[in-house]
């Protein structure tokens, strides 16, 4: 009887374990998404926070994933779904929101673009081998970036956020290299 207990015991935790970083990348998601819902309603600085909060949970994610040895196929494409919403819609939202929503159309096609190629950079980063080096800008990165100019939105001119948007749109999309830390 105590055998079957400690098996059942053993094999709940290895099954816990297993999903450790899923619910971490879940957890990125669920930030993402209240960023979203917090903007839509008005309160554009506690976005701005939680895009950020998202992004601490994505870089433990995968530090528990490398760790607990526990990476998995599913785990890299739930990361990459959770990172587009999180580093991606929520970001740009946030920008289109603040600044690019006064450019009508245009500000709507640079937040548009910024996405699809958020999307595409994840897309080519799920179909290849990694190699120890990211290709193109990763989009946590280019979505902390694209967040950030929230802080400047009164410094700097509007219109320049729509070359941010562009700059970080191409970056994504481009074959530079950089080191993973």
């Amino acid at each position: 009887m105590f055998m079957l207990e400690r098996e059942r015991i053993d094999s709940t935790f290895k099954k816990v374990k297993g999903q450790t970083a899923n619910f971490l990348t879940l957890i990125n998601l669920s930030l993402g998404t209240l960023a979203l819902l917090f903007m839509i309603s008005g309160d554009l600085k506690l976005g701005f926070i939680l895009i950020f909060l998202a992004g601490l949970f994505d870089r433990f994610d995968g530090m528990v994933a490398r760790k607990l040895n526990i990476e998995s196929e599913f785990g890299k494409q739930l990361d990459s779904l959770c990172d587009l919403i999180s580093f991606g819609i929520a970001p740009a939202f946030l920008i289109y929101q603040v600044v690019l929503h006064q450019f009508g159309v245009p500000g709507m096609i640079f937040t548009i673009i910024f996405i699809v190629c958020g999307a595409i950079r994840l897309a080519r980063f799920n179909i290849t081998e990694f190699t120890g080096s990211f290709v193109g800008m990763p989009i946590t990165l280019a979505g902390c970036l694209m967040a950030a100019g929230y802080l400047t939105v009164d410094l700097v001119p509007g219109f320049l956020y729509m070359f941010l948007t562009f700059g970080l749109s191409v970056l994504m999309i481009s074959t530079i290299t950089i080191e993973k830390r």
